[in-house]
């Protein structure tokens, strides 16, 4: 009787442990799921992972129990770090196409930066060449001004004298290379005028026809044979009137005298081809 009791009573207690123990485990689902109403704020936006449940003592000391334990302990895990590695590659993708972007808008903003100081400097070029050019215009409106103002103001530029015999009225070859040497001067030239003035010996009308004859032969030279224009010769003949250094008693047979007389229209053409040479080389491309 004794005996049974002895061996009757460690196995009770050996039943009633693990009947404690679950009880116990028991218990633990009531806690974590109270601790599930608090929210918790994580990157993947689930709730945290919860604390592992007990699965009593055969549950810890049965083997095959102990290896299915662990699996369902970390099958949670395993699935939360391959949705942080998820959600860290799509950070790193977005973190990378924003700086791409970024990069892109940058390039964007320096291209129109330098498209904006390159138009700046063009425009400062040409405010630079219309400057000139109006510096230009003004200068020549000034020379047009006293060209203008002077327009019918000649002034000796060259001038020749051709002698005759007395009764003579044709011109000898010197008179000739004289009166070609001042004609190839005044070619392709202009705001110029020749005057002619014949001077004959003798007295009264007969002295002014000789004169006139003399005159209008070396007029006549001119234009036949280097095509000056009539309206630019004056002729006169002014018979036996006293020509300056001379005294016209001793003047035997005639003279004429070729003064080529110019205005300012010649210097005013030269002028303004320089500025329009200079213009021309301003707008050349570099």
């Amino acid at each position: 009787m004794n005996t049974r009791i002895l061996i009757t009573l460690p196995l009770a207690a050996v039943l009633a442990f693990p009947a404690l123990a679950q009880t116990s485990s028991s218990d633990t689902p009531a806690a974590s799921s109270a601790a599930t109403t608090q929210s918790t704020d994580t990157a993947t936006g689930k709730q945290p992972l919860q604390p592992p449940s007990r699965e009593g003592f055969w549950g810890r000391v049965n083997p095959f129990a102990r290896k299915n334990y662990v699996k369902r302990q970390t099958d949670p895990i395993r699935d939360r770090v391959n949705e942080l590695d998820d959600l860290t590659a799509a950070n790193g993708k977005s973190i990378k196409d924003t700086d791409t972007r970024a990069q892109a808008g940058i390039r964007l903003a320096s291209d129109k930066a330098n498209e904006a100081d390159q138009h700046a400097i063009d425009a400062g070029n040409k405010a630079t060449v219309a400057q000139q050019s109006a510096q230009q215009a003004t200068a020549r409106i000034q020379t047009v001004e006293t060209v203008v103002g002077n327009i019918d103001q000649y002034k000796a530029s060259n001038q020749t004298e051709i002698r005759f015999r007395p009764g003579q009225t044709v011109l000898s070859k010197n008179a000739k290379d004289a009166l070609d040497e001042m004609a190839n001067t005044v070619k392709g030239q202009r705001g110029y005028i020749i005057e002619v003035q014949g001077f004959s010996s003798g007295k009264g009308q007969i002295a002014i026809q000789n004169s006139q004859k003399m005159a209008e032969s070396v007029v006549r030279y001119m234009v036949l044979n280097h095509e000056i224009p009539v309206y630019r010769i004056y002729l006169v003949g002014m018979g036996n009137a006293p020509v300056e250094g001379a005294d016209a008693k001793h003047l035997s047979g005639g003279r004429v005298e070729i003064s080529l007389l110019k205005n300012d229209l010649e210097q005013l053409s030269s002028n303004s081809a320089a500025p329009m040479a200079s213009a021309d080389q301003q707008q050349q491309p570099k």
